[in-house]
């Protein structure tokens, strides 16, 4: 078992969903924000680069594992986008339901309303392994958004 794990995250609400689900599976959570460890600008083209850019960052900080993620929406009749760019469209206030407002406003009357969100965790040991996971869930994209999230 990890007795320590750190979630390369300053977000108070991620760290809290991370230490729900991991509850009994590792010792203690801790955050970056807690260790006072910078978070590494998201530049990868990839949900794979910038989550592990920012797993290895943290690890080679704390020398403790670290698990990071990063995730997005790809809507097809946009190409793709926002996909990695995801959190780039919410802007530095991360407005999301402005970024929603800019799907929906790109989309017009494009009649391929596809689309699917992508999540990569990628977990680094301080011996060098990393492990990495990849999700994602395809649906459809409706006006006005509905859900609390």
């Amino acid at each position: 078992m990890i007795e320590t794990l750190v979630i390369a995250s300053h977000n108070k609400g991620k760290l809290k969903e991370f230490e729900t689900l991991l509850k009994g599976l590792v010792g203690e959570v801790k955050s970056a924000g807690d260790l006072g460890l910078i978070e590494p600008e998201e530049t990868g083209t990839t949900f794979l680069k910038n989550a592990t850019m920012k797993a290895v960052t943290a690890m080679k900080a704390c020398g403790l594992p670290c698990l990071s993620d990063d995730s997005g929406l790809s809507v097809n009749a946009l190409g793709g986008e926002p996909g990695v760019y995801s959190a780039d469209w919410a802007g530095p206030e991360k407005n999301f339901k402005k970024a929603m407002q800019d799907v929906h406003d790109k989309m017009g009357d494009a009649g391929d309303r596809s689309a699917y969100f992508t999540s990569v965790l990628v977990l680094a040991y301080p011996d060098g392994r990393i492990e990495s996971f990849e999700g994602r869930v395809d649906g459809q994209i409706c006006w006005p958004p509905r859900g609390v999230e």
